[in-house]
């Protein structure tokens, strides 16, 4: 249970973000905030993995898709902001989150089927398919008669593609002997870097603000490193398509959050929608009798 109550806590992390720009008030842009966030939490994984004394790979694991990995997993973690905040532009943000967070998922188990060869589990599809359903529940977007902007729901739908693309690269650098920390701050390192030109574009005069230093520090800090440190040692020990299950209770955490902190109200459909996630959440967190850890270099260290 414990990998799986890591990520959790990682899904935890990732639902404040929301709170968190709400509570600051500043005026910024989506893409501006985003890009801190990778820059500050994506520099600190950095350096965590420079100063980090892990175990070098043996030369055979290194060489070859090593980079490209690496590069895949930062393109990944690059593309996802823009995307979902595209999404959530052309659509709203009911309908942007739900495709997002909806497909991700659905993405990262066709993507590391094709991988590894092998079909998810049926509990997996149960559980998520449970979680899914209550996702959808609790945007609150069942029962309207709107028109879609074809463009923001493929901009939804390739922020979830982008979570799955650096979800199972990290895997992949796992399970060629890299430590977990590493590889987090490897992908997030080379994001940061690419982040910055992105941040001077779309503007960094609010992080002179008492509030908007504050907010780029927690999101920093917190939704990313903190976050992202529990989600890769989680990773190490879990599938790909498990993980990415687990990080729907950030959407639960992130309704409870808005409905304790913020104020909000909650309609007994999305009340529905809590529990349903959170009964895709225990079936696929469960122990089951055909154990779902995955053995690596980082598990036995």
């Amino acid at each position: 249970m414990l990998p799986a109550l890591a990520v959790l806590a990682a899904a935890l992390c990732f639902s404040t973000t929301g709170t968190a720009q709400a509570l600051a008030g500043v005026g910024a842009s989506p893409v501006a905030v985003g890009a801190a966030r990778i820059v500050v939490g994506g520099g600190i994984l950095g350096l965590v993995a420079l100063l980090r004394r892990a175990p070098t790979p043996p030369l055979r694991v290194m060489r070859g898709s090593v980079s490209g990995l690496v590069a895949l997993g930062a393109i990944g973690v690059l593309a996802y902001q823009p995307l979902f905040f595209l999404g959530t532009r052309e659509n709203g943000v009911a309908i942007g989150t739900v495709v997002a967070l909806g497909s991700a998922p659905i993405a990262t188990g066709i993507v590391d089927a094709v991988r590894l060869r092998r079909a998810p589990s049926p509990r997996w599809m149960l559980a998520t398919a449970i979680a899914l359903a209550g996702v959808v529940l609790v945007s609150g977007v069942t029962g309207d008669s709107i028109a879609l902007a074809p463009g923001g729901l493929l901009a939804s739908a390739g922020a979830g593609m982008s979570y799955a693309l650096y979800t199972v690269r990290g895997k992949a650098l796992i399970e060629r002997g890299w430590d977990s920390t590493r590889v987090m701050g490897t992908v997030f390192g080379v994001a940061a870097v690419a982040s910055l030109p992105v941040l001077l574009v779309a503007g960094s005069s609010w992080l002179l603000t008492p509030n908007g230093l504050a907010l780029a520090l927690w999101l920093g800090v917190v939704t990313t490193t903190i976050a992202y440190l529990l989600f890769g040692w989680g990773l190490a020990r879990l599938t790909a398509v498990t993980v990415s299950t687990l990080t729907l209770a950030e959407p639960l955490a992130a309704t409870l959050l808005g409905l304790f902190v913020l104020h909000e109200q909650l309609t007994p459909m999305g009340a529905a929608g809590l529990a349903l996630i959170a009964v895709g959440l225990a079936v696929v967190s469960v122990p089951s009798r055909r154990r779902e850890e995955v053995p690596d270099a980082t598990a036995r260290s």
